[in-house]
């Protein structure tokens, strides 16, 4: 599985349903990447086809195959309104280094399409790790043909 840091550029939504009867609603998304949960600025007056353009950062280190979105209505004197959720595959990330803004689709619990939110993912591999201690011998280990020494001589 990849290691690295995983960019996730939130740009906007369209179509979603909004459910403030008295007013625009003022939607959020929580991002979840595994046990990782952010949250973006709650965008307020622009209904139901939201900009946030906001970047997040997560850090890849597990069995991690997709990000959670959840758009959720801000509501100032009750318990906060679920708008719909989008699960995004990772893999295409993971082999291509990232993706370009693209529009996934926004669903409800019962499935049912609920408007669009777009996305752009970018993934940065973490640098090879070497096992051993590193800088040991004043210089990288693949100018020697990938040679490590295991052991030191005793005198």
């Amino acid at each position: 599985m990849p290691l690295g840091t995983l960019e996730v550029l939130l740009v906007d939504a369209k179509g979603l349903d909004n459910n403030d009867f008295l007013a625009d609603m003022d939607p959020y998304v929580l991002l979840t990447l595994r046990t990782q949960e952010k949250k973006s600025n709650v965008v307020s007056g622009q209904g139901s086809a939201p900009e946030w353009n906001e970047t997040f950062v997560f850090t890849v280190s597990d069995d991690v195959s997709e990000l959670h979105l959840k758009i959720m209505d801000k509501d100032n004197f009750s318990a906060d309104d679920f708008v719909g959720e989008a699960t995004i595959s990772l893999e295409p990330v993971f082999t291509e280094g990232g993706i370009p803004p693209t529009a996934y689709n926004v669903v409800n619990q019962d499935k049912e399409y609920r408007g669009e939110i777009k996305v752009g993912l970018r993934f940065t591999p973490e640098p090879e790790q070497n096992d051993g201690p590193s800088g040991e011998y004043g210089g990288s280990e693949e100018g020697y043909g990938g040679w490590k020494q295991s052991s030191y001589a005793e005198e």
